[in-house]
């Protein structure tokens, strides 16, 4: 897939890009796409979610009442979990949501991602560039040239660059990663994946392993 190269004001540079279709071209795997994705997400929950069971909560171990005679139900401990402030029954403990996926898989999964970005021609290829000092303006300028001002967009650069990663840091529909960053989730959340023409190299070259 051939695709025309922009500069940053969305302006054709007369240069060509050639999408290798080992990575742009693939027939997608949904199920591979749902496994990375799930596993992308299991990845971001800290997993510090805590209840106290009957066991911790802090109170008297006296019996409330006497066992019988009072027209009550028999009641043997504040801390029981039938009571206001008791403890929890099978409440949620601290635990690991990570799991593993295999390489070939995750690779198969980004490929995908990429692919249904490319059959749905939402893909750009920018000319390479950096920004000479640190200013939102600077990326706001590089979106509202392409027309992307309302939509998510994803940069993908070569290496980091700094000046571009925190001009783009405060825009909410914006977010620039390297080509080794990329992950499934990224692709299919953005509207638009903007490529540079030397990151194209760089994925072809990451998910070749």
């Amino acid at each position: 897939m051939e695709v025309v190269v922009l500069n940053v004001s969305g302006q054709e540079t007369g240069a060509r890009v050639q999408l290798p279709d080992s990575v742009f071209g693939v027939e997608p795997n949904d199920h591979a796409i749902y496994l990375d994705v799930k596993q992308y997400l299991a990845n971001q929950r800290q997993g510090t979610h805590k209840s106290k069971q009957r066991n911790e909560i802090a109170g008297s171990t006296r019996k409330l009442h006497k066992q019988k005679g009072t027209g009550g139900a028999r009641a043997g401990s504040v801390k029981s979990p039938l009571f206001n402030g008791g403890g929890r029954v099978f409440g949620p403990q601290p635990r690991d949501y990570s799991f593993k996926l295999n390489k070939k898989l995750k690779s198969l999964a980004r490929k995908s991602a990429l692919s249904y970005k490319a059959q749905d021609n939402h893909i750009v290829v920018l000319e390479d560039f950096s920004f000479d000092s640190i200013k939102t303006k600077n990326y706001i300028n590089l979106v509202a040239g392409l027309n992307f001002t309302n939509e998510k967009t994803l940069l993908v650069l070569p290496a980091a660059n700094n000046n571009i990663y925190l001009s783009s840091r405060n825009i909410k529909k914006a977010k620039v990663i390297t080509a080794d960053q990329l992950n499934t989730y990224d692709v299919l959340n953005a509207g638009r994946l903007l490529l540079t023409a030397s990151s194209v190299k760089t994925l072809e070259e990451a998910l070749a392993k």
